[in-house]
Protein backbone atom coordinates (compact mmCIF):
# COMPACT_ATOMS: atom_id res chain seq x y z
CA UNK A 1 0.00 0.00 0.00
CA UNK A 2 1.21 3.45 -0.74
CA UNK A 3 1.46 6.13 1.72
CA UNK A 4 0.23 9.37 0.35
CA UNK A 5 1.59 12.05 3.20
CA UNK A 6 4.80 10.21 4.39
CA UNK A 7 5.56 13.49 6.26
CA UNK A 8 2.21 13.32 8.49
CA UNK A 9 2.99 9.76 9.15
CA UNK A 10 5.89 10.33 11.13
CA UNK A 11 5.08 13.03 12.72
CA UNK A 12 2.14 10.57 13.98
CA UNK A 13 4.53 7.71 14.81
CA UNK A 14 6.28 10.88 16.95
CA UNK A 15 3.14 11.97 18.77
CA UNK A 16 1.84 7.93 19.50
CA UNK A 17 5.51 6.76 21.23
CA UNK A 18 5.27 10.03 22.85
CA UNK A 19 1.74 9.10 24.29
CA UNK A 20 3.33 5.36 25.26
CA UNK A 21 6.63 7.04 26.64
CA UNK A 22 8.59 5.17 24.39
CA UNK A 23 12.75 6.25 23.87
CA UNK A 24 12.60 5.71 20.47
CA UNK A 25 10.53 5.57 17.37
CA UNK A 26 11.24 4.33 14.01
CA UNK A 27 10.21 5.87 10.55
CA UNK A 28 11.36 4.81 7.25
CA UNK A 29 13.80 7.64 5.78
CA UNK A 30 13.83 10.09 3.35
CA UNK A 31 15.55 13.31 2.22
CA UNK A 32 12.22 15.47 3.94
CA UNK A 33 11.82 13.61 6.76
CA UNK A 34 15.92 13.68 7.54
CA UNK A 35 15.91 17.92 6.80
CA UNK A 36 12.47 17.97 9.31
CA UNK A 37 14.09 15.97 11.87
CA UNK A 38 17.22 18.05 11.73
CA UNK A 39 14.87 21.40 12.39
CA UNK A 40 13.76 19.61 15.28
CA UNK A 41 16.95 18.78 16.76
CA UNK A 42 18.18 21.82 16.30
CA UNK A 43 15.23 23.56 17.95
CA UNK A 44 15.92 20.57 20.89
CA UNK A 45 12.81 19.01 20.46
CA UNK A 46 14.42 15.83 20.09
CA UNK A 47 17.55 14.08 20.94
CA UNK A 48 18.68 12.77 17.51
CA UNK A 49 18.31 10.47 15.50
CA UNK A 50 20.55 8.03 13.39
CA UNK A 51 20.16 6.26 9.83
CA UNK A 52 19.40 2.80 10.01
CA UNK A 53 20.37 0.82 6.76
CA UNK A 54 19.35 -2.58 5.81
CA UNK A 55 20.30 -5.41 3.34
CA UNK A 56 17.41 -5.05 1.48
CA UNK A 57 18.22 -1.51 0.03
CA UNK A 58 15.71 0.54 2.77
CA UNK A 59 16.41 2.81 5.27
CA UNK A 60 15.30 4.07 8.91
CA UNK A 61 15.64 6.70 10.51
CA UNK A 62 15.51 5.93 14.21
CA UNK A 63 14.45 9.27 16.38
CA UNK A 64 15.58 9.25 20.17
CA UNK A 65 13.04 11.59 21.86
CA UNK A 66 12.95 14.26 24.42
CA UNK A 67 11.42 13.86 27.97
CA UNK A 68 11.76 16.56 30.64
CA UNK A 69 10.61 15.46 34.12
CA UNK A 70 8.90 12.73 32.71
CA UNK A 71 6.99 14.84 30.17
CA UNK A 72 7.23 15.08 26.62
CA UNK A 73 9.34 18.09 25.34
CA UNK A 74 6.68 17.94 22.46
CA UNK A 75 3.21 18.73 23.54
CA UNK A 76 1.36 19.01 20.28
CA UNK A 77 2.80 18.05 16.52
CA UNK A 78 0.85 18.49 13.97
CA UNK A 79 0.58 18.84 10.51
CA UNK A 80 -0.36 22.22 8.28
CA UNK A 81 0.21 21.54 4.96
CA UNK A 82 -1.55 18.43 3.55
CA UNK A 83 -1.33 16.64 0.29
CA UNK A 84 -4.99 17.58 -0.43
CA UNK A 85 -4.76 21.27 0.64
CA UNK A 86 -1.31 22.95 0.75
CA UNK A 87 -0.51 25.93 2.82
CA UNK A 88 1.74 28.65 2.08
CA UNK A 89 2.93 31.72 3.53
CA UNK A 90 5.09 35.12 2.53
CA UNK A 91 7.91 36.11 4.99
CA UNK A 92 5.38 38.56 6.56
CA UNK A 93 2.66 36.08 7.05
CA UNK A 94 4.15 33.82 8.65
CA UNK A 95 2.49 31.96 11.71
CA UNK A 96 3.85 32.60 15.38
CA UNK A 97 3.24 29.36 17.19
CA UNK A 98 2.26 29.52 20.65
CA UNK A 99 3.51 33.60 20.34
CA UNK A 100 6.78 32.67 19.82
CA UNK A 101 7.64 29.67 22.37
CA UNK A 102 6.34 26.95 19.56
CA UNK A 103 7.97 26.89 16.26
CA UNK A 104 6.33 26.32 12.66
CA UNK A 105 9.04 24.00 10.24
CA UNK A 106 8.94 25.55 6.24
CA UNK A 107 10.34 24.52 3.27
CA UNK A 108 11.51 27.35 1.55
CA UNK A 109 13.62 27.87 -1.46
CA UNK A 110 16.59 27.77 0.29
CA UNK A 111 15.65 24.72 2.29
CA UNK A 112 13.96 23.22 5.24
CA UNK A 113 13.95 25.59 8.19
CA UNK A 114 12.00 27.00 11.53
CA UNK A 115 9.67 29.88 10.93
CA UNK A 116 12.61 32.58 12.73
CA UNK A 117 15.28 31.24 10.48
CA UNK A 118 12.69 32.43 7.62
CA UNK A 119 12.05 35.48 9.52
CA UNK A 120 16.19 36.03 9.35
CA UNK A 121 16.44 34.93 5.28
CA UNK A 122 13.70 36.87 4.52
CA UNK A 123 11.96 34.09 2.82
CA UNK A 124 8.50 31.91 2.79
CA UNK A 125 7.21 29.08 1.42
CA UNK A 126 4.98 26.07 2.51
CA UNK A 127 4.20 25.43 6.21
CA UNK A 128 4.68 21.96 6.25
CA UNK A 129 4.11 21.46 10.62
CA UNK A 130 3.98 23.18 13.79
CA UNK A 131 5.32 22.21 16.86
CA UNK A 132 4.83 23.26 20.78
Amino acid sequence: MTMTDPLGDMLTRIRNAQMRRKSKVATPASSLRGRVLDVLASEGYIRGYTSVDFEDGRSEFEIELKYYDGEPVIRTIERVSKPGRRVYASVKALPRVANGLGVSILSTPKGVMSDHDARDQNVGGEVLCRVF
